[in-house]
């Protein structure tokens, strides 16, 4: 049976670090039922490997969950302690992708997410935004930058974050569901043999 080959224009296969400065780990959350929270992590570290078969490449991260910045600081103490995240026993959150499909004309990054020492899978829709040269390195040929986009949904309630407070009128105060929104920017570290 054949299978397409995936065409990604500028597409260079290699082993790449994400970039912290130039990226972006966020989410959001609907609160008391009436708007959204948004928030992100400071502190997190990746690696992804391009392969010639795109659908073959793999991602691996973490992300340390005391890193945690909802621009209120009551609120990110609060969720870094026992009652949501308990960063003093689970200091971090690891994504290991399982493989790369397509989905009409987009792309699907499979994987799995521990949190809490609970592995779910976790889909996410992948957005190939592009690669080129790196213009902080001394020679910008010679290296390369390539940036993604990757969005999905998690119930918290599967890994064990389940604190929550009812509300006057009915209601709780968080939903279960979170947005995973994520921008990575990543710097090619060893490209293939040409």
């Amino acid at each position: 049976m054949a299978t397409d080959v995936v065409e990604i224009p500028g597409y260079v296969a290699g082993t790449w670090t994400i970039d912290p400065i130039h990226s972006d780990v966020g989410f959001i959350v609907r609160h008391l039922m009436i708007s959204k929270v948004r928030g992100h992590f400071t502190s997190f570290e990746g690696r992804i490997v391009t392969t010639e078969d795109p659908l073959q490449s793999s991602v691996t991260a973490t992300i340390d969950l005391s890193s945690i910045d909802t621009s209120n600081e009551q609120r990110d103490d609060h969720i870094r302690s026992a009652d949501f995240f308990e960063v003093d026993k689970y200091p971090t959150m690891t994504y290991r992708s399982s493989g790369i499909r397509r989905d009409g004309d987009d792309f699907v990054l499979d994987g799995e997410l521990t949190l809490k020492e609970r592995t779910r899978p976790v889909p996410l829709k992948l957005e190939i935004n592009g690669f080129g040269p790196d213009p902080f390195a001394e020679d910008p040929f010679a290296g390369g930058r390539a940036g993604f986009t990757a969005t999905g949904e998690i119930d918290r309630m599967e890994f064990d974050v389940s604190y929550n407070g009812p509300i006057p009128g009915g209601g709780v105060a968080l939903s279960n569901k979170i947005q995973i929104v994520l921008e990575i920017q990543a710097v090619l570290q060893t490209p293939r043999p040409s």
